[in-house]
């Protein structure tokens, strides 16, 4: 294979430029093209993983989907603060119904486990599929985010995902067109602050 020619201006603008856009920046009832989100996921696919064992697993809800997820959470929710004895809010459990269509798609992250592999590879190996996701959807002027609420860190919820053993539920993926041309302000720490040259 040849090596590839890049565009190395190209990379450094896509990268600095990527932004977190959230619900309230969404654009409703217009949903993105199933080929862009198609895109996003073989990006993620290609993402850096220790032994090839590929860790990503991804559940995509769209159309009626986000009404089924947005039920899911919800009810859920409830059922946690009827078992737990908290309190149970009904503005929160109105959030976790309406919130999933508000957005064009809702990616579920899973890390399914590999043995004989350290966990924190797989799951670096898994953020960094979402960082590629993340990277597509800028591309394309999408507005997206990676939230870990709702059933993420729910024991609850982790039959209903599939998920054995050590196999952790990463959070969902937002996306969305967004309602306004406005691009985020992007703000960093200087590279002094977080980096140390060691040359002798």
């Amino acid at each position: 294979m040849q090596k590839p020619d890049f565009n190395i201006e190209e990379v450094n603008k896509i990268i600095r430029g990527r932004r977190s856009m959230f619900v309230a920046q969404f654009k409703e009832n217009d949903p993105v093209d199933d080929s862009i989100i198609a895109e996003m996921l073989e990006n993620a696919r290609w993402a850096p993983t220790h032994k090839l064992t590929q860790p990503w697993q991804f559940i995509v809800y769209t159309g009626e989907g986000l009404k089924t997820f947005g039920k899911y959470q919800a009810e859920m929710y409830k059922m946690r603060a009827e078992k737990n004895g908290t309190p149970f809010l009904e503005g929160t459990y109105q959030k976790f119904l309406d919130n999933p269509q508000k957005a064009s798609h809702v990616i579920a992250i899973l890390m399914k486990r590999s043995e004989g592999i350290p966990l924190m590879e797989e799951i670096s190996a898994t953020a960094m599929a979402v960082q590629n996701m993340y990277l597509t959807a800028s591309a394309h002027g999408l507005a997206a985010y990676w939230g870990t609420g709702g059933p993420t860190f729910w024991p609850e919820a982790r039959e209903d995902f599939g998920l054995e053993g050590e196999d952790i539920l990463m959070g969902f993926f937002y996306v969305a067109k967004p309602a306004t041309e406005n691009w985020p302000e992007g703000k960093r720490d200087s590279l002094d602050e977080k980096v140390a040259w060691i040359r002798e």
